[in-house]
């Protein structure tokens, strides 16, 4: 499996998945963020690895270290960004009826793809 893709914010790379749930290994590099975005078919349970992740869930902002996590409900609003000097990794549960790339709702995202 081990799927790969770039993303302008670093990649993601596809470590397992099923009938219902998609395992990911996030890495973004520094001073670079996800859109600020939502699923209608998806949680997601996030769990750093390496580095500090900041996370804006709903209205609220978190720092999470290594082996911290946080659970993204279904059509919550939320980003990631990575504002130290090194990469941040995270590994990324997604469960849901729908688990494809194009269950992403952009609401804002600073490389213009909204």
């Amino acid at each position: 499996m081990n799927y790969k893709e770039n993303r302008p914010w670093g990649s993601f790379m596809i470590l397992d998945e099923g009938n219902c749930f998609k395992v990911k290994r996030i890495t973004v590099n520094p001073d670079q963020k996800l859109s600020l975005q939502y699923h209608n078919h998806r949680s997601e349970h996030w769990t750093v690895v390496e580095g500090e992740a900041t996370v804006t869930l709903g209205n609220k902002t978190f720092s999470l270290k290594t082996n911290e996590s946080i659970y993204i409900p279904l059509k919550e609003k939320h980003s990631l960004a990575n504002q130290g000097e090194s990469v941040m990794c995270l590994i990324e549960v997604q469960y849901g009826d729908y688990l494809g790339e194009d269950d992403i709702i952009r609401l804002k995202d600073i490389y213009g793809r909204v």
